[in-house]
């Protein structure tokens, strides 16, 4: 599998105070199966589809009280250069950028309106294994009430060509490399609580909306609004038990006129 293009979301993963609770959380919603956890890498814990790397795992520090959440990657040929480029556009480096054994190099970041993401330049993991199918990555945007901070950030530091939905609703920005969307950036609006801080939004691919969010409720998440059908997919944001938001969508099940972009 050839490494991805400049600024592709190419992984995803979360840390959690449970790690079993989550593995059999996203196991019975996903079908997600999962490796060995090692000691020597935190107990980071890649999980598979059908043999197929889809997401990982981790347990959160002890002593720490950082809530659960989802973490995407963005890829990069050089992770000293996405760094520099984050300082210099007002982001924040986490992590500086570590090599992780021979698998690749990493950034840990956060934007100037307080996402946190990642870059992940790639040596032996190349990511994502399969995306798009019912239990892989689907989607991610970034959601932020500070979209003029935002949109003067990724756009600069990866080599998103930037497009403006065309909606007087919804305020979104849909991000493109070589042409191909991969992701965007949303103004958060009155779906959102007012202490929900901003983050990536992560969506995964479900054969049906309405069953995955029936499994969520029976597993002790919660159904955060929806399920709403769209031209992209019908989608739900939920709330795993832990706290971790995500969105589920069936994107074969679609409603309406695409929207346009300028």
């Amino acid at each position: 599998m050839a490494v991805r293009s400049e600024g592709t979301p190419c992984w995803a993963d979360a840390m959690f105070p449970d790690l079993e609770a989550a593995k059999r959380f996203y196991g019975e919603l996903l079908g997600w199966t999962f490796g060995e956890s090692s000691a020597e890498f935190g107990h980071y814990t890649q999980a598979t589809l059908d043999g197929r790397a889809v997401a990982a795992v981790f347990p959160r520090d002890p002593g720490t009280d950082t809530p659960a959440a989802w973490n995407l990657y963005f890829a990069t040929p050089d992770a000293e250069a996405t760094a520099s480029a984050i300082r210099e556009n007002g982001g924040e480096l986490v992590k500086e950028p570590m090599t992780v054994a021979d698998f690749g190099r990493m950034v840990v970041a956060r934007d100037p309106s307080g996402v946190y993401f990642s870059a992940w330049q790639a040596g032996a993991h190349e990511g994502f294994e399969t995306t798009g199918e019912p239990g892989s990555y689907a989607w991610a945007e970034v959601c932020t009430r500070e979209e003029r901070k935002a949109d003067s950030f990724f756009p600069v530091v990866f080599p998103f060509q930037v497009e403006r939905m065309e909606s007087e609703r919804v305020d979104y920005r849909l991000w493109r490399v070589g042409g191909e969307p991969v992701g965007g950036r949303l103004k958060m609006s009155d779906n959102f609580p007012p202490e929900a801080p901003p983050f990536i939004n992560v969506y995964f691919s479900v054969a049906d909306t309405d069953a995955a969010v029936a499994t969520v409720r029976s597993l002790g998440g919660q159904l955060l609004y929806g399920p709403k059908d769209s031209p992209f997919g019908r989608f739900a944001p939920v709330m795993d038990p832990q706290g971790a938001v995500f969105t589920v969508i069936d994107t074969g099940t679609r409603a309406g006129e695409m929207p346009a972009f300028s």
